[in-house]
């Protein structure tokens, strides 16, 4: 048996993520440049949520880092329709978009070990 690539162990911890809790409606890696490493499901606007979501987390590091603050652990983004949270992985990031009528902890406790697996994976 072969030995799974970077790319399928990311995707693999995305599936996993949409499997285990409820409310999760996409979900992307993407690294501190704003490309996107892998989506889940792909084709909804995942490169705009890549984007977006790296530019969100760039400006909290610079804000944190300029009040003397720490480290980002976490950015929490919260619309009328839905929450984006996004977590720090290593070289890249996680984000993943919830329906906002679904319960937040079990979704933060997921993507949190998720983009632990992901830092893991891009530092193998």
């Amino acid at each position: 048996m072969t030995a799974k690539t970077r790319q399928e162990q990311i995707d693999d911890a995305l599936r996993k993520l949409h499997a285990v809790v409820e409310g999760v409606k996409a979900s992307v890696v993407v690294n501190r440049d704003g490309l996107l490493v892998a989506a889940m499901p792909a084709g909804n606007d995942e490169d705009v949520l890549a984007a977006m979501s790296a530019t969100l987390v760039g400006l909290a590091e610079r804000t944190l880092g300029r009040l003397d603050q720490g480290s980002l652990e976490r950015l929490l983004v919260e619309g009328e329709d839905s929450v984006m949270v996004a977590y720090p992985a290593g070289r890249a990031m996680l984000a993943v978009m919830i329906g906002k009528e679904h319960k937040i902890g079990p979704v933060l406790y997921a993507a949190s070990v998720t983009a632990k697996s992901v830092a893991q994976v891009l530092a193998s």
